[in-house]
């Protein structure tokens, strides 16, 4: 696993350069900075693939059980959509807010054991449908991240625009009906998504685990993030709600599910392998 850390470790201060030319291009509209951070996150797309792959290879299974595992690939799956938005949709700015979030997880992830699971657990856990339903858990969150960093970035725009800030980088953010019609177009491939993974996740909990209990906090809390973006596309489908009020609901939203995450995970007494 050692010979492993270095690639993480050159990752993490590609990925640092990359923030920085972005945060410069933010400021100065300094498109030089902008194609240079680019590539510098297209590395670090690869060295984050390369990692993943060879810590499969290494353990012999889907590295994403651990709490060190699902951070790297919740980083690696806001890298690949941000890339892959950059590549159809030119929304300057979205690869700046989307990868400080992946920036700031991968560096928490730096304070996290990379110790492997234990072969008993490994048995318990590596099943096809735990595998299915824990990737379709982060890429649910990949997406409800991206639809966060869009109505974040329709609330900074519209707060320039009723200051009549008019600037190049007023201009580079997209039109606010682009940005609203995004946000909603990845929650509702990530309710979907969501809802899947819960069904799957909750067959495998009855199938394997003695003590399973809906009530887990986990559970309960994966259950209310799925109600707060149900009621999101209720509000934007069945009442035709947009703008800043759905955009401020969206966010917080999002927040409920780094809540979820981070904080759910640490009370649950099912997803043990986070403990």
């Amino acid at each position: 696993m050692q010979n492993l850390n270095w690639i993480y470790d050159v990752t993490i201060v590609l990925y640092a350069l990359s923030i920085t030319g972005y945060f410069i291009d933010f400021l100065e509209n300094n498109r030089k900075a902008n194609r240079f951070a680019f590539w510098l996150l297209s590395i670090v797309w690869v060295l984050q693939t390369i990692f993943f792959a060879l810590r499969m290879i290494e353990f012999g299974r889907v590295p994403i059980f651990s709490p060190f595992e699902s951070l790297f690939f919740y980083a690696w799956i806001l890298v690949t959509f941000s890339l892959v938005m950059n590549r159809f949709f030119r929304v300057d700015f979205l690869l700046f807010f989307t990868n400080v979030l992946g920036f700031v997880i991968m560096a928490l992830n730096l304070f996290i054991p990379r110790a492997q699971i234990s072969w008993i657990l490994k048995e318990h856990l590596t099943s096809e449908l735990m595998v299915i339903h824990i990737t379709m858990a982060f890429l649910s969150y990949g997406l409800f991240s991206l639809s966060g960093v869009f109505s974040l970035m329709y609330l900074i725009q519209h707060d320039m625009l009723k200051q009549k800030k008019w600037s190049k980088r007023l201009q580079r953010f997209g039109s606010l009906s682009q940005l609203d019609q995004l946000s909603f177009i990845f929650n509702m491939l990530g309710v979907p998504l969501l809802l899947l993974s819960l069904i799957l996740g909750l067959t495998w909990a009855f199938l394997k685990v003695k003590a399973f209990s809906l009530l887990d906090f986990k559970v309960v809390m994966s259950f209310i993030v799925l109600l707060v973006y149900s009621f999101y596309l209720y509000e934007k489908v069945a009442k035709g709600r947009q703008g800043r009020t759905l955009a401020f609901m969206n966010v917080a939203a999002f927040l409920i599910v780094l809540i979820n995450y981070f904080l759910a995970s640490t009370f649950t007494e099912f997803h043990f392998w986070y403990q």
